[in-house]
């Protein structure tokens, strides 16, 4: 990966515990660079595709982790949260382009009080509802009714009917009028553990799902998936044939306990009755991928996007390899290419044993564009270094990258290109 161009930057200013920390924020101007990805066929390279790449933060020099991006269709805009730093806690960001990605504005905190934005916590599950009005979750919920401009919160997230933290990592699945785009159902997806909480240290999670008719702000009784025991994250779709489908992260089987995340795995479950009833989950990968983020494309297939923490021979110097992946269902999620899966970005790491996690990939998030083409982001630390503690490792980025699958994205006439 190249360092990119030089930026122009603003200045603010925040105050935490009476003292005022001087922030620089980057103006990330046109930033795309050729790049080409591979399609496998098997276990060797079938087709490279021509398509568009970047690092959004790369002149940040600061943490900026876990993505999501949404596009708006009424303002032709795509908004990404991101969370910053460490020391100062997470401070959930949000940065927007107008051309369809190419270039982005500076970050700007969800909270003007910086004690409030850092009490949001780890920032996920950005969803677009329609009509301008957006949700997230931290450590509460939070909502814009204004494209993602000024944010309320924060507001209690309900815990399970078990009495359980409730564990959510991914968008809502939001189901709307077809008249108006207006969202008439949002489901959520959500983990914990009968063997005490979502993140208990002994014990496999268990999935759940419940319903929301008033745009998230309210939750019916949460609904306990049998099929989805030994599952933390799931990511839901409505395909097009109207069944729901789950990606869902599995856990590591029982000769990986002990061992860093990196061991987890991924899967698919179905619902064929509007989420009330789920097939049992269809593992793709046992071991080494996760984080999964679908889209359905203008012809119906389903694109998932997800990165890969194991799979990859380790480099040269005997550094572990990372990527960014991508598959193909052709028939509403029941069957996927995985031999003729999309290779979208690979680096390597710069750490051995358990602190390699530190330069891997923390979830990938994939918006369809409306010239049918895709952008997927995705968190990478392959250039982040630890402070003399050992602790905080930074700079870690977001990277993006612009493509079609089975289609040269640089063929294309699009915005911003």
């Amino acid at each position: 990966m190249k360092i990119l161009p030089p930026f122009t930057s603003t200045v603010a200013c925040l105050v935490i515990a009476g003292i005022t920390v001087t922030i620089t924020t980057p103006v990330c101007h046109g930033q795309w660079k050729p790049t080409k990805i591979l399609q496998m066929d098997g276990d060797t390279v079938g087709v490279e595709w021509p398509a568009k790449q970047q690092i959004v933060t790369e002149s940040w020099n600061r943490v900026a982790a876990v993505p999501y991006i949404v596009y708006m269709p009424e303002k032709d805009r795509v908004l990404m949260l991101v969370n910053c730093d460490y020391k100062l806690s997470h401070q959930p960001m949000t940065i927007i382009s107008d051309d369809h990605g190419a270039t982005w504005s500076g970050p700007r905190p969800v909270s003007k009080d910086p004690e409030v934005n850092g009490a949001i916590g780890l920032a996920k599950c950005l969803t677009y509802l329609g009509e301008g009005k957006l949700i997230f979750s931290g450590n509460e919920r939070w909502f814009s009714s204004d494209y993602g401009e000024t944010w309320q919160g924060p507001v209690a997230i309900p815990l399970a009917t078990n009495g359980q933290r409730w564990g959510q990592w991914d968008p809502y699945l939001v189901d709307r009028n077809p008249t108006t785009g207006a969202a008439t159902r949002v489901m959520e997806a959500g983990c914990n553990s009968e063997n005490g909480g979502w993140d208990a240290p002994t014990g496999y999670d268990q999935g759940h799902i419940r319903f929301s008719m008033d745009g998230g702000r309210t939750w019916g009784p949460n609904i306990m998936v049998p099929q989805w025991y030994a599952i933390s994250e799931i990511a839901l779709l409505r395909a097009q044939n109207g069944n729901i489908v789950a990606g869902c992260r599995t856990a590591m089987t029982r000769e990986y306990l002990g061992n860093i995340d990196h061991y987890d795995g991924l899967g698919v479950s179905i619902s064929k009755d509007d989420g009330t009833t789920w097939s049992p989950v269809d593992r793709l990968y046992g071991c080494g991928r996760m984080h999964p983020c679908m889209v359905v494309m203008p012809n119906g297939n389903i694109v998932m996007s997800y990165v890969v923490r194991r799979g990859y021979p380790r480099d040269e110097n005997d550094f572990p390899q990372f990527g960014i992946e991508a598959i193909v269902s052709r028939d509403n999620g029941e069957s996927w290419d995985i031999p003729h899966r999309y290779v979208l970005a690979k680096w390597s790491g710069n750490r051995k044993g358990r602190k390699e996690w530190y330069a891997s990939c923390q979830g990938t998030s994939t918006v369809l564009l409306p010239d049918g083409s895709l952008l997927t982001a995705y968190g990478t630390g392959y250039r982040s270094q630890t402070d003399k503690n050992g602790r905080n490792p930074s700079p870690r980025d977001i990277g993006l990258v612009h493509w079609k699958p089975e289609g040269a994205v640089s063929s294309v006439k699009t915005k911003g290109s």
